[in-house]
C-alpha cells in the first residue's frame, strides 16, 4: 500500500512538473508574443514560435536567463548551458521543416536535444519581427535615413587607404610583395560594449523620408498597425550614394567592409539615390520587382545582383545575418526587458498558488543577454602587404 502511495506521488510528481517548461520561460515567451505577434510572421514558409518546450523539473532549476541570438548554434548551446539559461530566442528558427526522428546524427538535432536535456526551452520569432512596425525592417530603415543613433560621431576620420595607387599595381618593374590576410568577422557584441562609445541625437540627423511596407499585413493586427514584410524609403531629397555608405557603416558599427554592386557604367562618387528597397536576410525575391534605386539586404544571388544592376539599380549587401544581428543589442534587448518585467511580475501573481512552483516565483530577479559567440558564418578577408623582413 507504501509502495503505491509513493508511486502515485512519485507520478502526480513528475506530471505536474513536466505539463510545462520553467514559468520564466512562459514570461519570456509571452513577452515576445506581445512585442512581436506570431500572426505577423509569414506563415506560408516560417517556421515560428516556440520550437523546443522543456520539460520544467523543480529540482533542477534554471537561472532566470534568456539568450538572444540570430543562429542557434551548437557554440551559441554551450553559452546557454555554461549561463544555464531558462530559454534562447533564435531569431532563425533551428527547425523549418518536418522532423521524422531526432537523433545525434543531425548536428542541429544535437544542439535541441542538449538544450532539452539541460531544462533550456527555444523560442523563434524570424518574419514576426520582421515585419512589426518598430522591429528589424524599421531597425535598417533607421540606418538609410540617420534616424538609427551612432556610436562614433566623435571619434576622428578613419585613416586613409594604405593601397597602392593603380599606377604602381601596373608597373611590371615593381616587385610584388606577397599578400599576408586577416579575417575579420562583424564586431561582436563584447567589442561594442568595449567601444563604450557616446551616443548622439537621432532628432538632428534624421533626412526627411517617407516608409512603408514593401508588402502591408492583411488583415492588419489592431495592437501593430503599419506593419508589413520588407520597407520602402523614398527621400524627400535624393541623397548621394557615399552617404549612405557612411551611414551604413556607422550603422553597422564600422564593418571591415560589405559587398556593393553598381551599374557597369557609373561609378559611386556619381550615383544619387532617390528610394531604398529594405529586406533583412535574403531580399531578392521581395525586392527584385520594386522600382527603387538601391536594394539594401542582407544577401542576393550572383543572377539577381545581375539583373538589379542591368536594370540601373544599386545592390548593397550585408552578408545574411549582418543585417540582422546588430537588432539584438540595440532594440530587442531593452525592449524585452520590459515586457518581461511585467509578464513576470502578472505569471507569478496568477500561479502564486501553485505549489510546485513556490520556489521558482520566489526570484524577481532576471537577465535578458545577448549571445557572446553568435556570428555570421562569412567574414571579410582582408588582404594586407607582407611586411619585410629586417635587414
Amino acid at each position: 500500500m507504501f509502495r503505491q502511495t509513493l508511486r502515485r506521488s512519485f507520478a502526480h510528481s513528475m506530471s505536474a512538473n513536466m505539463a510545462t517548461c520553467a514559468p520564466f520561460s512562459r514570461a519570456v515567451v509571452r513577452a515576445m508574443r506581445k512585442l512581436y505577434p506570431e500572426a505577423l510572421a509569414d506563415k506560408s514558409w516560417d517556421n515560428t514560435g516556440l520550437l523546443l518546450e522543456a520539460p520544467f523539473v523543480s529540482s533542477r532549476r534554471q537561472s532566470n536567463t534568456v539568450l538572444l541570438t540570430i543562429d542557434l548554434t551548437k557554440a551559441v548551446a554551450d553559452e546557454a548551458i555554461a549561463l544555464n539559461s531558462s530559454i534562447v530566442v533564435a531569431y532563425h528558427p533551428i527547425i523549418f521543416r518536418g522532423l521524422k526522428s531526432i537523433t545525434l546524427a543531425n548536428t542541429q538535432q544535437q544542439t535541441l536535444l542538449r538544450l532539452a536535456s539541460h531544462g533550456i526551452s527555444v523560442y523563434s520569432p524570424h518574419t514576426a519581427i520582421d515585419a512589426a512596425p518598430g522591429g528589424l525592417g524599421d531597425w535598417l530603415a533607421d540606418i538609410v535615413t540617420g534616424t538609427k543613433t551612432t556610436r562614433d560621431e566623435n571619434l576622428s576620420e578613419a585613416e586613409p587607404s594604405q593601397q597602392s595607387s593603380k599606377a604602381d599595381e601596373d608597373d611590371p618593374f615593381i616587385e610584388k610583395k606577397r599578400p599576408t590576410f586577416t579575417l575579420n568577422h562583424h564586431p561582436s557584441q563584447t567589442t561594442l560594449r568595449l567601444a563604450n562609445l557616446p551616443a548622439v541625437s537621432a532628432a538632428t540627423a534624421t533626412v526627411p523620408h517617407t516608409r512603408r511596407p514593401v508588402i502591408p499585413q492583411s488583415p492588419e493586427i489592431a495592437s501593430h498597425p503599419g506593419a508589413g514584410m520588407g520597407r520602402v524609403v523614398e527621400f524627400i531629397q535624393p541623397q548621394p550614394l557615399p552617404t549612405l555608405l557612411d551611414r551604413i557603416g556607422k550603422g553597422l558599427n564600422n564593418p571591415k567592409g560589405f559587398p556593393i554592386a553598381i551599374p557597369q557604367n557609373a561609378t559611386i562618387s556619381d550615383i544619387t539615390i532617390r528610394s531604398v528597397g529594405i529586406c533583412a536576410g535574403s531580399g531578392a525575391s521581395l525586392l527584385g520587382g520594386l522600382d527603387v534605386d538601391l536594394i539594401f539586404t542582407g544577401e542576393m544571388t550572383h543572377h539577381d545582383a545581375l539583373a538589379a544592376i542591368e536594370k540601373g539599380q544599386v545592390v548593397i549587401s550585408l552578408f545574411h545575418s549582418n543585417s540582422e544581428r546588430g537588432f539584438l543589442a540595440e532594440v530587442l534587448l531593452a525592449q524585452l526587458e520590459e515586457a518581461v518585467e511585467t509578464e513576470w511580475d502578472t505569471l507569478k501573481e496568477e500561479e502564486k498558488d501553485t505549489e510546485e512552483l513556490k520556489e521558482a516565483l520566489a526570484e524577481d530577479d532576471f537577465e535578458v543577454a545577448v549571445s557572446e559567440v553568435d556570428r555570421d558564418p562569412y567574414g571579410i578577408l582582408v588582404l594586407k602587404p607582407e611586411v619585410e623582413e629586417r635587414q
